[in-house]
C-alpha cells in the first residue's frame, strides 16, 4: 500500500469516528443545549412577548351603570372620574350634587358642595360646557344622543373635619352626578389611596357599606344610582 493511500484511510477512519460520537445524544448528560421552540421564548430579550394589562371591566365600563372613581386631597376636596353607560341614548344629562351632610349620619353638619374644573366626553367626543362649575341642579343638553359618558371634575365642600381626633380624619359625602338619569344602574364607588376607615350608604336597608377592613377597605359594589350616596370616614392625605 502507498503511503499516499495509507495516509487517506486513516483519515476516513478518523472521521466516521468523529461523527458516530456526534450522534449519541442519548448518553447520560452527554448532549448539547437544544434550540428553544418557536414561540416559548423566556428570556426577557427584545423578542419576549409582552402582555397587555388587562382592560377594566363592568358597570360604567362595558356594561350598563356608573363607576365613579375618588382621588382624596389634603384640602378636603376630591378628584373624580365618573364613567357612565346608559341603557338607551340621552338627550339630556342630569347633573346632581351630593347631598349637605347636615341630616347624614357620620356627618350631621351643613355642607355645600359644589363641582369645579367639569369636563363631559360623550361617545369619545368633548361635550360642550358652558360652565365648568356646578353648584346646584343642572341639566345638560347633548348635540346627538350618546350613551357613553366619561366625567372628570374635582368636588369641593363636602367634607366635615373631625377635631379633635387623628390627623386629617375627615367625614365626606359623594355620589355620581349622574345619577338621576336612571337610578336602576349598578353603581360602584371606588376611593383610591388607602386612607378610607368605614362607609355609611344612608339610602340602603343595610346602612354599612365599607367592605374589608383599613388599609385594604372598600365601598360594597352594584348599589343602585337612586341610593348611590355614601358617607366616608376617611384619613385625608398630608397636603404637600
Amino acid at each position: 500500500m502507498s503511503l499516499s493511500r495509507g495516509i487517506a484511510l486513516v483519515a476516513l477512519a478518523m472521521g466516521l469516528g468523529a461523527a458516530t460520537a456526534c450522534s449519541n445524544g442519548d448518553g447520560d448528560g452527554d448532549a448539547g443545549p437544544t434550540a428553544p421552540s418557536p414561540g416559548h421564548l423566556t428570556g426577557g430579550g427584545a423578542t419576549a412577548s409582552i402582555q397587555a394589562p388587562p382592560t377594566p371591566e363592568g358597570p360604567g365600563l362595558t356594561a350598563p351603570g356608573i363607576r365613579l372613581a375618588a382621588v382624596p386631597r389634603g384640602d378636603g376636596s376630591f378628584d373624580i372620574t365618573e364613567d357612565l353607560v346608559a341603557r338607551s341614548a340621552v338627550t339630556s344629562l342630569p347633573l346632581r350634587l351630593p347631598d349637605s351632610g347636615e341630616e347624614l349620619p357620620g356627618m350631621m353638619t351643613a355642607t355645600k358642595p359644589t363641582v369645579t374644573d367639569l369636563t363631559v366626553i360623550a361617545d369619545g367626543d368633548p361635550v360642550p360646557v358652558d360652565q365648568a362649575v356646578v353648584s346646584g341642579p343642572r341639566d345638560l343638553p347633548m348635540i346627538t344622543a350618546p350613551t357613553r359618558f366619561k366625567l372628570t371634575y374635582r368636588l369641593r365642600g363636602s367634607v366635615v373635619r373631625r377635631i379633635p381626633s387623628t390627623t386629617g380624619r375627615a367625614s365626606a359625602a359623594i355620589k355620581p352626578l349622574t345619577s338621576e338619569l336612571d337610578g336602576t344602574l349598578p353603581t360602584d364607588l371606588v376611593v383610591s389611596g388607602g386612607g378610607l376607615q368605614n362607609a355609611i350608604c344612608p339610602l340602603l336597608t343595610e346602612t354599612r357599606c365599607a367592605v374589608g377592613e383599613p388599609p385594604g377597605m372598600a365601598v360594597q359594589q352594584g348599589i343602585p344610582a337612586s341610593q348611590a350616596l355614601a358617607v366616608l370616614q376617611l384619613d385625608l392625605p398630608l397636603q404637600p
